[in-house]
């Protein structure tokens, strides 16, 4: 699957049914001229990148699903729906697993450049690592089984996989555009298109405009001839430079000076970033090839605090928002009279990592290359955690049925896997607090006085705060001293800025986005280069953990799976670098000012039908 880091969630279920779309009608828009929501959440948009390590965030994630166009989404079934009005994809053959893309739709990139093989292969050459490591991807499973250069035609790319990933319908080749990477890579040669921008933005005119968008054309080209070049030819000087565009080039908290970094192929482009603030979309003009939206503008606001976010919400200043709930927030929400509250469990759930290669106390190298000594120390401070505490006091008000979440790997809604992960697992070492177990391990590994734990959460977040307080208060009692280092920007996660992890533990979630059965290599698998690490920000590495989980990503028998999936959770526990503690309780409140606002249990949770949402009309007088 594909997870992102949930800034308010990483589960396997099967894989869901796919729905055709069967929408062949030309079309018309429906957006509404003059009509603009405002919607909310807890975290910024940094990123236009989200693929990418340092841009793989659900905040980026959210802005980018409503400025993107992919080959199928997930509807709140959920089920995966192609968008056939953009494209086809098919499996041509299964030995070996062979699978082409097609564009079919006349789809341009905001500048009007056709979107086509060029923009495909770039997704492939920077995901996959299989042509050079100058890319600094979030995840490489699927891509990184095309070894070779995929052959491409007139919008078309064809991947032959090595072996036959599981999941291969999952794969979307569609990121950020190739022109607009190498122009964020070469600006000189990019220079008659940012003039023709400049002047554009400076004037407004439509002939502006139009010179504008025919000196892209132009400059696309050559930028794309160069592009597919580079990958087939493995020039590294190149890559060099088109990776740290991919990687880097992206990221911005204001409205970036080059349209380059900000081209979008989907239903809206981005007009206005205001740093901490919002970031505001609006229609694309050139958008045909997907469901029309209604809205002619959205506009993000990032609020970290809940109670802020509903009055908002009651004073109309804010139309949709959902969050991570408390018991008073919940309370605050069913007292709005002009809203909609939509209660439902989310396929995320919250965790804590420790950092095992940073040299504080769960690094083998703090004991001299001990790995027992380590291990004992990790065990002891996992055995504090407060799981059933936390859950009784913060979740439990929010949701009845609410239990500890005791996998790593599935989630409490796999009626078949969950049971029996957790029965086998060795979960039932954690199911309760044991101060004295947590003590008595300290002892025999020879670790005395207090042991200091940096450990980081995201700053402002009010159910995290309230965890780490009574995680704190627990540790306490073993011998264990809690550094808050809360901080808002997840530096953490950035692999280019901070390669190693320095704080010792950390609590945040992981957003399931899709239904995959593999892709947890990219939280549990061993890596090299600290670019390449994905989702694996605590250094973990067991070889044997990294082998099961490349070979889950290649295993169609369920039978096989389940095997695979029972042996990679009993040796994570046993490494004891991380334990999970809730599922989600979603909380989702809308205003009577917008209909279709829908819950869904995966991100981009509730942004996955933006286009469904519809301007209500206020009653006249």
């Amino acid at each position: 699957m594909k997870i992102a880091r949930l800034t308010a969630g990483a589960g396997i279920i099967a894989v869901g049914a796919l729905v055709l779309s069967g929408c062949g009608n030309p079309y018309q828009s429906e957006v509404v001229e003059g009509t603009e929501i405002t919607v909310a959440y807890n975290s910024g948009f940094f990123h236009f990148n989200d693929d990418s390590g340092a841009g793989n965030n659900t905040a980026n994630g959210n802005v980018k699903y409503m400025t993107d166009t992919s080959f199928a989404y997930y509807n709140n079934t959920p089920e995966l729906v192609r968008n056939e009005d953009f494209g086809s994809y098919e499996k041509v053959s299964d030995d070996p697993l062979t699978v082409e893309y097609t564009i079919t739709a006349d789809a341009v990139w905001s500048d009007g450049v056709p979107i086509d093989e060029t923009d495909m292969l770039l997704q492939w050459a920077a995901i996959s690592g299989n042509v050079t490591d100058a890319f600094a991807p979030a995840a490489t499973t699927g891509y990184n089984l095309v070894t070779e250069v995929p052959e491409t035609g007139d919008k078309k790319i064809t991947f032959v996989y090595d072996e036959p990933y599981v999941d291969w319908e999952l794969v979307g080749p569609i990121g950020v555009s190739a022109h607009g990477t190498y122009a964020l890579a070469f600006p000189d040669e990019y220079a008659d298109v940012q003039a023709a921008y400049d002047t554009y933005v400076g004037s407004g005119e439509e002939g502006d405009l139009t010179a504008y968008r025919d000196a892209a054309k132009k400059f696309a080209e050559g930028a794309k001839e160069k592009v597919a070049a580079a990958i087939t030819d493995g020039d590294e000087e190149v890559l060099a430079e088109l990776g740290a565009a991919w990687n880097e080039g992206y990221g911005y908290t204001t409205l970036p000076e080059s349209p380059a970094a900000a081209l979008t192929s989907g239903a809206y482009v981005i007009d206005e970033i205001v740093e901490d603030q919002y970031i505001t979309i609006t229609s694309n003009p050139l958008y045909t090839w997907g469901p029309s939206p209604k809205f002619e503008k959205i506009t993000v606001r990032t609020i970290t605090d809940s109670t802020t976010a509903l009055q908002a919400l009651e004073s109309g200043e804010l139309d949709i928002w959902t969050g991570q709930p408390t018991a008073d927030i919940l309370e605050l929400a069913n007292g709005i009279e002009t809203a909609d509250v939509q209660t439902a469990v989310q396929a995320s759930h919250e965790h804590v990592d420790l950092t095992v290669n940073n040299g504080g106390p769960f690094d083998p190298a703090t004991y001299g290359g001990d790995e027992a000594k380590a291990l004992a120390v990790r065990q002891a401070f996992l055995k504090t955690i407060p799981r059933e505490e936390i859950v009784e006091k913060i979740i439990l008000p929010l949701q009845a049925d609410a239990t500890v979440r005791n996998t790593h790997l599935v989630s409490s809604a796999d009626p078949e896997r969950y049971p029996l992960l957790s029965e086998t697992n060795g979960s039932a070492d954690y199911a309760a607090v044991d101060i004295e177990g947590a003590k008595a391990l300290l002892a025999e590994a020879g670790v005395t006085g207090p042991v200091e734990v940096g450990f980081w959460y995201p700053e402002g977040n009010v159910r995290r705060g309230q965890e780490f307080e009574l995680i704190s208060s627990s540790a306490a009692l073993a011998g264990f001293t809690l550094v808050d280092e809360s901080e808002p920007d997840w530096l953490f996660t950035d692999p280019a800025a901070v390669p190693i992890n320095n704080h010792d533990a950390t609590l945040f979630a992981w957003s399931q986005t899709s239904l995959a059965v593999g892709g947890s290599d990219q939280l549990y698998a061993c890596y090299e280069d600290p670019l390449a690490k994905g989702g694996n920000y605590n250094g973990y590495c067991n070889e044997e953990v990294t082998d099961l989980l490349a070979q889950l990503n290649v295993t169609a028998d369920h039978d096989e799976q389940t095997a695979i999936l029972e042996q990679t959770e009993a040796l994570i526990w046993a490494d004891a670098v991380s334990i999970p503690i809730f599922q989600f309780p979603g909380l989702l409140v809308s205003s009577d000012k917008v209909s279709e606002v829908k819950s869904m249990p995966l991100s981009p949770d509730y942004f996955w039908n933006f286009w469904e949402w519809t301007p209500v009309e206020g009653d006249s007088e």
